[in-house]
C-alpha cells in the first residue's frame, strides 16, 4: 500500500495578484522502502510537492493522501499528530539548534512529544548514521556531512513512515554527498520508509527506484529501475 499518494493534484498560488499554477494534475504513489526522486529545472514545482506530501501545505484540488488519509479532512491537531509521529524533514541547510549538542538535536522531536525513552532512542539513531561517538558535540564542532547525518538521524528519530528531503546534499562536496546519499537510501530500506527526495544532482537521481522529472508543475516523464 502507498503511504504517499498524490492524486491529479492541482495547486495555485496568487502572486501580486495573478493566479500561477504550481502543480498540474500530478499524480504519484511512493510505498514503504522506496526513494523517489523529483529532479527538473527550479521552479518547476519540487518544494511545492514536498510541502504537500509532508501535509506543510494542501492542494488547491485534487488528493494528497499520508497512510491512506487525506490531509484535507485532517484538523489541526489531527495534522500536528501527523507530522510529528508519521513525517520526517531533512533540509539542504540541515536546521540543527546551534545551542544543542549532536544528541540534543536528535531527542528533541522526542522531548516535544514527551517520551520517555528519548535519550536512549536519540542516541540508537545516532549510531545508525554512525555518530555515536560525536553525540555531545556542538553542531560547529562538526562537518558539513556530520551535520546532516544529524539532521537524517533527527528525522527518523520518530520512526516515521515518510521521509522528505530537500536537496540533502545541496550544500556537501562530492565525496560527501555520495556518502549522504548512501545513507539514505540504506536507511530508507532499512526503516522501510517512503522518501521523496528534490534535488539537482544527477548522484542523487542515480540512485532513487523512480525519477519523476516535473516541468513547469506537470509530470513530463518517469523513470524506474
Amino acid at each position: 500500500m502507498a503511504l504517499v499518494e498524490l492524486r491529479n493534484v492541482i495547486k495555485e498560488y496568487v502572486s501580486d495578484g495573478q493566479k500561477v499554477r504550481a502543480l498540474d494534475g500530478v499524480s504519484l504513489s511512493v510505498g514503504p522502502g522506496e526513494l523517489v526522486a523529483l529532479v527538473g529545472r527550479s521552479g518547476c514545482g519540487k518544494s511545492t510537492l514536498l510541502n504537500l506530501a509532508g501535509a506543510m501545505d494542501f492542494p488547491t484540488s485534487g488528493e494528497v493522501l499520508i497512510d491512506a488519509r487525506p490531509t484535507r479532512s485532517a484538523n489541526d491537531q489531527e495534522l500536528t499528530q501527523l507530522r510529528r509521529d508519521k513525517i520526517g524533514f531533512v533540509f539542504q541547510s540541515f536546521q540543527l539548534l546551534h545551542t544543542l549538542s549532536a544528541v540534543e538535536n536528535v531527542e528533541l522531536p522526542l522531548l516535544l512529544a514527551t517520551r520517555s525513552d528519548a535519550r536512549r532512542t536519540a542516541l540508537d539513531r545516532l549510531r545508525a548514521v554512525g555518530l555515536d561517538t560525536l553525540e555531545n558535540r556542538l553542531p560547529y564542532q562538526l562537518s558539513g556531512g556530520q551535520m546532516q547525518r544529524v539532521a537524517i538521524a533527527r528525522a527518523l528519530v520518530n520512526s516515521p513512515k515518510v521521509l522528505l528531503a530537500d536537496e540533502p546534499t545541496g550544500n556537501l562536496d562530492t565525496t560527501t554527498g555520495n556518502a549522504i546519499l548512501e545513507l539514505l537510501l540504506r536507511l530508507t530500506r532499512e526503516q522501510n520508509t517512503a522518501t521523496i527526495m528534490a534535488t539537482h544532482s544527477p548522484e542523487a537521481a542515480a540512485i532513487a527506484d523512480v525519477v519523476i522529472t516535473l516541468r513547469d508543475g506537470k509530470v513530463a516523464d518517469v523513470k524506474r529501475k
